[in-house]
Formats: C-alpha cells, sequence, structure tokens
C-alpha cells in the first residue's frame, strides 16, 4: 500500500504500511493547519498549503519526502485598482488578497509548472516549481466573475482543477460558488461549461445560471476524459459528452448532497461519493456514515456500509477523499481516517484520533 499524505487543522501526517497496517507518524508543521498536500508525479516533490491565521498563507516544498522542507513563494494577488469598489453577493468588500490555498494540480504542459486554486477565486500558475506566480488575468478580469459568491467560506474559491490528460492546455475548474470553467489555451481565454447544473436555492430564473452554481467538487476520468463526474450543492452530476452539458442524478442512496467524488480512471461509469444531510446539518443522514457507488454511470447506487460506524457525525471535506489501484482512504471532520481495499465492499478504521482532516491524498 502506497503512503498517505494527510492535512490536518494541527499538521501534515505521514501514514506508512508496514505490511499489515497503517502508521501514523508525528506531523510536519505541527500545529499549523495544513490546507492541502500535492504530490507531484514527475518529480516526486510534495508541496504543502498552510494557513498560519493571523500569519497568512504560506506554501513549503519537500524534494525528499518529507525529510526537509523548503518554503516558497506564496501566490499573491496583484494591487487592487485604486478606487475600484467591488462587492460580492453578500455585500462584502472582496478582497485581493491569497486567503486560502485550496487546490494544486501539476500542469502537465511543462516541466515543473503548476496550477494553484486560491480563495477569493484567483487561479494562479507557477513555471518554476512555486518559486514565482502569476494570476491569470484572464480568469480574474473576466466579467462574470463579479458574480461570484462565497460558499463554505464568504469569498468564491478555485477547489478543482482538471488538467486534460489529452491536451494538458486544456484545463477545467470548479468555483464555489461560481460555476465550472474550461480553457482550451492554458488560460488565455476562458468559457463557463456548466450548461444543465441547476442550483436549487437560487431564484427559479436564476436556476440554471452557468455563474451561479456551487460545484462542491469536480472530477475527470483519465482514461476516458470526455466524462465528468460533479458533486454539487444541489446533488450529483455528470457529464458524458464532454461538458457539452451536465445531467443530474436526483436518488443516489441515503442523499445526494456531499462534497468529495471519486471516479475510477479505468472506468467513467463508477464513482463514490460521500453523502452528508445538508444544508445546516452536515452530518451523515440518521448518523449512519456510509459511501455510495455507481458502477453503471448513475443509473444505480450501491450504500457501502460495511465497517463504517452506525452513530457518527462525521462530515467528509471535497478533498478528504482518495482512491488508488482499487484502495478508497477518507478521513473526516472529526479526525476518524478509514481505508478500503476493496473499492469500497468494506472499510476498516486507521486512526480515530487525527485533528481534523481537511485533505489526504496517497503518495505515488
Amino acid at each position: 500500500m502506497k503512503p498517505l499524505l494527510i492535512s490536518t487543522r494541527k499538521g501534515l501526517f505521514e501514514a506508512h504500511h508496514d505490511g499489515s497496517r497503517y502508521v501514523i507518524g508525528a506531523p510536519h508543521f505541527r500545529g499549523a493547519r495544513v490546507s492541502y498536500a500535492m504530490v507531484d508525479p514527475r518529480d516526486g516533490a510534495w508541496y504543502a498549503a498552510l494557513d498560519h491565521g493571523h500569519f497568512g498563507v504560506k506554501l513549503h516544498r519537500s524534494d525528499d519526502r518529507g525529510a526537509t522542507w523548503t518554503e516558497i513563494t506564496t501566490p499573491a494577488y496583484p494591487p487592487k485598482p485604486e478606487g475600484l469598489v467591488e462587492k460580492n453577493y453578500f455585500g462584502k468588500d472582496v478582497p485581493w488578497a491569497t486567503q486560502l490555498i485550496w487546490v494544486m494540480a501539476p500542469a502537465l504542459d511543462q516541466a515543473g509548472a503548476l496550477w494553484c486554486g486560491t480563495v477569493p477565486g484567483g487561479l494562479f500558475r507557477s513555471e518554476d516549481r512555486g518559486a514565482t506566480w502569476h494570476i491569470v488575468e484572464s480568469l480574474w478580469n473576466h466579467p462574470l466573475r463579479q458574480k461570484w459568491m462565497g460558499g463554505g467560506v464568504d469569498f468564491a474559491g478555485i477547489h478543482s482543477i482538471c488538467v486534460d490528460p489529452r491536451d494538458a492546455r486544456t484545463v477545467v475548474i470548479a468555483v464555489s460558488s461560481g460555476g465550472v470553467w474550461r480553457t482550451r489555451d492554458c488560460g488565455a481565454t476562458w468559457e463557463p461549461s456548466g450548461k444543465g447544473l441547476r442550483n436549487e436555492y437560487m431564484p427559479p430564473e436564476q436556476a440554471f445560471d452557468v455563474e451561479a452554481q456551487d460545484p462542491h467538487c469536480v472530477v475527470q476520468c483519465a482514461s476516458a476524459p470526455h466524462v465528468f463526474w460533479c458533486q454539487h450543492h444541489n446533488g450529483i452530476f455528470v457529464s458524458t459528452d464532454d461538458l457539452g452539458s451536465w445531467q443530474e442524478i436526483t436518488k443516489a442512496g441515503p442523499a445526494v448532497f456531499g462534497f468529495p467524488v471519486l471516479v475510477d480512471p479505468l472506468d467513467p461509469k463508477t464513482a463514490w461519493f460521500i453523502p452528508s444531510q445538508k444544508d445546516e446539518w452536515r452530518i451523515p443522514v440518521d448518523g449512519e456514515l456510509c459511501v455510495t457507488r455507481t458502477r453503471d454511470g448513475g443509473v444505480t447506487f450501491e450504500v457501502l456500509r460495511n465497517g463504517l460506524p452506525s452513530a457518527a457525525y462525521d462530515l467528509v471535506y471535497r478533498h478528504a477523499a482518495a482512491y488508488l489501484d482499487g484502495a478508497i482512504a477518507f478521513g473526516s471532520t472529526t479526525g476518524n481516517l478509514f481505508l478500503s481495499t476493496d473499492r469500497g465492499d468494506s472499510f476498516s478504521v486507521v486512526s480515530n484520533y487525527l485533528p481534523p482532516i481537511h485533505a489526504v491524498t496517497f503518495v505515488v
């Protein structure tokens, strides 16, 4: 089994498999909130995004699998133009400053290049492994960005980045709340790609507006890149026509609300979700933690509970679930970490005592 990196409110933990079970070591960045960790499969580098609260956002890289870390440049917004008044949907002044690094991804078109999604809605690119960053101005200056609003945080944020395996210049991002967007020219131009997404809490005449959508997580199937899955605030959606349209799935086990979605990289019809009760509740339905799985493109769903607690109050964030070669690992806001080695048929407990978990990833 591959090692795991677990980003938590109190540090970045490593879990190594000793042949019979995962063993969790002492954390990197002890006591610091780690919002996201990424492993670059091209050169093996690890990246860790930290939120020090009053002291701001920091970014670190390790080139020796966590033995040592180097602080690198944090993506920074340009100065806000003098006199510009920019308020979000809730009437709050939109800051031109990095509030959170929410996601990172290798930019596969160039060695050492990276993408980074942030709050308050800026997408950044580095050409030199994070030594320098520049904001993607075409997206930040897009007129529809003025309609973006906050989701789980006060301001809009980019949390999903899908680099197309057919052409790395094609990148899909998802914004809470601001919809799904695609560039085909490495960020020079962007087009909204949310036809068919529906947001039920908007007024009926705005429910299908592409910029009014709150996708919680979007993933792309590696072997069938024309297929995308979306866990939306409103439910589950799938696109099988390369984002030409989205189809809503209204029934999937105990609930269609949740945050993470995983897709089998070898089978676009197989996807996993971790449902919760919305909106103000955000706990498992009836306190019964489960995973739902479809193996037929969303026509039917199985409810997977074997090994999971029947009285639980775990919420699983959008990046807190990972899939690799039939294994599924996911962690929760109550510090529980679970593992399946059989594609979700059964789960075991890795730990019940971690800090609240923000993200989980396999080290490949």
